[in-house]
């Protein structure tokens, strides 16, 4: 598959979101972190945000859930107008019922895992799942470092995709830019979340083709 590129809204001007979404239409998907001040130490934004987004861009909402009880919540982010919906394994009280719940009303089921968390206990799940999104800094913040020790769970995370013979997609979201997202590629990711090396560069469109020519390159797989 060839790479794909999220940016985080999260690194964006939180007063003009609408501009800064346009800002990134040639991008994949505009990844959307919601926090909840609970399951992670950061409040951000919620259902009404997304669906303002949602009617101000025609790039698809891809939306990560840092809440607790996401079984409760992640439907109402559907109706809300997200293709993508991600929920932390380590929130969800029952992942398998609330993906297929997920898929059910349309959406891309993802499933998210903390830097501590294995993927070795979830392999069962997979076929439950569009994605898997491998956390590479502690969920709550933007802006922080890359983490290395990341990049051995990114590879036996795509290696279980493959034992399986499985068609999701593998992201990773946390200190990705030009310096770090090579890396990743070459570990095994085909998706990959970008806030501050996209939102912090004076021209965003560019960096998100930037972003995917070093990817592709990495892969040896060109876009489509």
């Amino acid at each position: 598959m060839a790479p794909q590129i999220n940016p985080s809204i999260l690194s964006a001007d939180f007063s003009r979101l609408a501009d800064e979404a346009k800002a990134v239409e040639g991008a994949d998907w505009l990844h959307v972190d919601v926090m909840d001040n609970h399951f992670v130490p950061n409040l951000t934004l919620g259902v009404p945000v997304v669906e303002s987004l949602g009617k101000a861009t025609e790039t698809p909402l891809d939306c990560h859930l840092m809440i607790e009880d996401p079984d409760r919540w992640a439907p109402q982010y559907i109706e809300a107008g997200a293709g993508s919906v991600t929920f932390h394994v380590e929130a969800a009280a029952a992942p398998v019922r609330l993906a297929r719940e997920i898929r059910a009303k349309g959406a891309r089921a993802s499933m998210a895992l903390k830097p501590a968390t294995p993927i070795e206990p979830y392999e069962d799940l997979l076929p439950e799942l569009d994605m898997l999104l491998v956390m590479t800094v502690e969920p709550g913040f933007g802006g922080q470092a890359f983490l290395d020790i990341m990049l051995p769970k990114i590879r036996r995370t795509r290696q279980l995709i493959d034992k399986h013979g499985l068609q999701m997609w593998l992201q990773v979201d946390g200190g990705v830019s030009a310096e770090t997202i090579e890396r990743c590629a070459e570990a095994g990711a085909d998706v990959f979340v970008a806030g501050s090396a996209v939102y912090g560069a004076d021209d965003p469109a560019k960096a998100v083709r930037e972003l995917r020519h070093l990817a592709e390159k990495a892969t040896g797989t060109p876009g489509s």
